[in-house]
């Protein structure tokens, strides 16, 4: 299904000059994440490294006894060691798509504003000294590239062509012209990035799903090679009209990657079950190849928080790096 017209999440942010709108983002990211996130909280990549992030009880047969922190355990009395926050200089690589199906949304975002939002929250939690950030951009008429920079310039960049991207022709204007699908986009990845670090792809994971829920997606395969060298975060787009339909009677949907159109009656009860149960097969289908492959998973929605859910994301993720190491568990998605 896809919507005729927009209204952005900021009010009059269509109307102003492309720097005015990556200025206005970047403040609005900024801010938000920066009233919400403190010291330890503001690296989006946990673990092992050289920065400090504060002090916490000894644990025999876990800890390091030269990690010791000796003016925390001589003033409180009981053993301490310091905490460090994974090493600076680390190489960032985005994937976001610009696909037809991201040009939807029913909320105050449409998928392709949040996916840009998400981007500049992953350049403002990754900046720092010596960090470079990378991004393969999956547009309609192509694959645009953004070498490993660092910078507030770069970022900014890239934040502006995300903003100025082409938005994806009327499928049939370019016969035999097939746009780079996600697989594509992931493969390029692949073969780019060798550097070990950080891979964050943008994007509602539509791309390519076979019928069978059993099969895997055309992309999960590439997307555990990464992960086996990479920590990967695979952050979901979704808008709430893609989960349920709203009886508004007689409505016309169409596949934005086909241009197949069908007419469907919302007022028909069951019809709205049915796809909400499709819907919901669909998005498991998703999250199970996301945990099959070893991403990270990241859900955001047009008509969430997604400031807060980035937020939740990063505290989650600091608990696990710090909690004891215990018996074999199950993998976390």
């Amino acid at each position: 299904m896809r919507r005729a017209n927009v209204a952005p999440a900021d009010p009059g942010l269509a109307e102003l000059a492309p720097d005015q709108r990556v200025r206005r983002l970047e403040l609005t990211v900024t801010r938000r994440l920066n009233g919400l996130l403190h010291g330890q909280y503001r690296g989006l990549l946990p673990g092992p490294g050289s920065e400090p992030a504060g002090s916490r009880e000894y644990r025999p047969g876990e800890d390091e006894v030269r990690r010791m922190d000796w003016a925390v355990t001589a003033r409180t009395g009981v053993p301490h060691v310091r905490q460090i926050d994974a090493d600076r200089e680390l190489t960032t690589w985005l994937l976001v798509d610009g696909s037809a199906s991201m040009e939807f949304g029913t909320a105050e975002l449409d998928k392709r504003e949040l996916a840009v939002a998400a981007v500049a929250a992953v350049g403002f939690l990754t900046a720092g000294v010596g960090n470079r950030l990378g991004a393969q951009v999956l547009r309609a008429d192509g694959v645009r590239r953004f070498p490993a920079r660092s910078g507030r310039t770069h970022l900014l960049t890239l934040l502006r062509t995300l903003l100025a991207a082409p938005r994806p022709t009327a499928p049939g204007d370019r016969p035999g012209w097939r746009p780079p699908d996600l697989a594509d986009g992931l493969d390029a990845l692949h073969r780019i990035a060798n550097r070990r670090g950080l891979v964050v792809v943008v994007s509602d994971f539509l791309d390519g799903l076979p019928d069978d829920p059993g099969q895997p997606a055309p992309w999960e395969r590439t997307l555990r090679r990464l992960a086996v060298r990479h920590q990967v975060l695979a952050i979901e787009v979704t808008d709430p009209r893609e989960l349920e339909l709203p009886d508004v009677g007689l409505i016309t949907l169409m596949d934005p990657e086909t241009g197949r159109r069908r007419e469907v009656c919302t007022s028909d009860r069951r019809l709205r079950e049915r796809y909400a149960e499709a819907a919901a097969a669909q998005r498991d289908q998703i999250h199970q190849s996301l945990r099959r492959s070893g991403a990270t998973h990241l859900p955001l929605r047009t008509d969430g928080d997604w400031s807060a859910d980035i937020v939740r994301h990063v505290h989650a993720q600091r608990r696990l790096a710090t909690a004891p190491v215990g018996p074999a568990r199950g993998g976390v998605a």
